[in-house]
């Protein structure tokens, strides 16, 4: 895999660039200089999370001919300071799904994607504690 970074602007501002050939823009707080042009490097990891177990989800339900009609995800996280930087410890994914979808199916599919699937889960379990609620509408 391989990301590049384009510097766009004399401060913190950057467009990513990965193999897909879209460009998601960081920068940092404006307390350190950043001009909120972009995702800060830490939101992009719990994006990362939320969008990597969503899809594993999605495709789970399908495979069982199951399909949400709205699917959203909130994300939130507890940064822990550790030596001269922060971790995150303890992450919650809140997953509100609608549609005609049975409890056991929804809750095994995110089951298998934060226990199994998701790249991005078992990267963060190396610091983190993760765990999800769901809602059904």
């Amino acid at each position: 895999m391989e990301i590049n970074l384009t510097r766009l602007d004399q401060d913190y501002h950057f467009a990513a660039t990965g193999a897909s050939g879209v460009a998601v823009h960081m920068d940092a707080n404006p307390e350190i200089g950043g001009h909120n042009m972009g995702a800060r490097p830490m939101e992009m990891l719990l994006m990362g999370l939320g969008g990597c177990s969503a899809i594993d989800v999605i495709m789970i339900l399908k495979k069982q001919r199951l399909e949400a009609t709205t699917f959203d995800i909130k994300v939130t996280a507890d940064r822990e300071p550790v030596n001269e930087h922060t971790e995150f410890r303890n992450i919650n994914l809140h997953f509100v799904l609608g549609g005609n979808l049975p409890e056991d199916k929804v809750r095994r599919a995110i089951e298998l994607s934060l226990e199994k699937y998701c790249s991005v889960a078992m990267v963060l379990y190396k610091t983190s504690t993760i765990n999800y609620t769901l809602e059904l509408l």
